[in-house]
């Protein structure tokens, strides 16, 4: 934060006629006129930090993007979750949509978070519940440092594929206190019980892999455990969903099962279903409706008054 400061002395002005002793005394002026110390703040110039440590492991990073004239009051925050398959992929595959809050909405910080892949081997660290939980870990930590950052801890979240999941799994789930306002899901996995899933011995075997059972109860349904389907409730948060309708990835039966259960909650969403696959080969024009629907879900659900 700049500060000019401005600093007036204390201007006394001191006049006292004394006068001979006699029946007309008068005194004509003794005033002191002090004058505070004034702070200016002048606005905050846009900053980006690159690569801000949110744990001890080298893929607990993420990217901060600070606008001008920032206030702790004011800048809400769009959160950015990259796919992968919960085992690979980076940041810096969430470019297009900071060029597109950047153009768009100016006024927003922006957060582009990386977080712990997870391995299919053994004793390394599984996805979950650990990825949702980098998730609460960067978003305690921006709450922890919203004075000096100058940014109001009210979130928006955008994830692709995994990173959907990941999104709508911590709105539902552990987003406790109402922090995040609405999640954006482009073809994210939504019900691991999906034949398409359930019935692959591969992605069985990848789930039992990927759930660290000391962190869930006894007699958990894993499959259920970590699908939004089975998650949302009365206190999710508006969804904007994207699937296509001939995606070799996830089934569009995952997004109208999500469909179906946000309805039943009456949870506000919207469901666009796009010609084509995992949104690699969609249309100019379909990305084009995506970006500008993204921009409105942001203008509702995310405002800077």
């Amino acid at each position: 934060m700049k500060l000019k400061r401005i600093r007036n002395s204390s201007i006394v002005l001191l006049g006292v006629l004394l006068l001979s002793c006699s029946s007309s005394f008068e005194e004509v002026g003794t005033s002191i006129i002090d004058q505070p110390i004034e702070e200016e703040i002048l606005p905050l110039e846009a900053t980006s930090m690159m690569d801000v440590a949110y744990g001890d492991h080298p893929q607990q990073k993420y990217d901060i993007y600070l606008p001008a004239d920032r206030t702790s009051s004011k800048t809400k925050v769009l959160l950015l979750v990259h796919g992968g398959g919960w085992i690979e992929g980076d940041k810096s595959s969430m470019t297009p949509f900071i060029e597109l809050i950047k153009e768009r909405h100016p006024q927003h910080a922006i957060v582009n978070m990386n977080y712990i892949l997870a391995t299919i081997t053994p004793g390394v660290t599984p996805a979950f519940p650990n990825q949702f939980l980098d998730i609460d870990e960067v978003i305690e930590k921006l709450i922890a440092e919203k004075e000096t950052l100058q940014i109001l801890p009210q979130f928006g979240m955008i994830g692709t594929s995994a990173g959907a999941h990941l999104s709508l799994m911590y709105d539902f789930v552990y987003d406790t206190e109402d922090r995040v306002k609405f999640v954006v899901d482009i073809v994210g996995p939504a019900d691991f019980t999906d034949p398409f899933f359930s019935e692959d011995p591969n992605f069985s075997l990848a789930l039992s892999l990927f759930v660290d059972e000391s962190k869930y109860p006894d007699g958990t349904n894993y499959a259920e455990a970590t699908s939004p389907v089975f998650n949302v409730g009365q206190a999710s948060s508006p969804v904007a969903m994207f699937y296509g309708n001939l995606d070799p990835l996830v089934p569009l039966a995952n997004g109208n099962a999500l469909d179906a259960a946000l309805t039943s909650f009456e949870i506000e969403h919207s469901y666009t279903i796009y010609e084509g696959g995992h949104g690699d080969d969609w249309g100019e024009a379909d990305i084009l409706d995506l970006q500008e629907q993204i921009s409105e879900f942001i203008a509702v659900y995310l405002s800077i008054n």
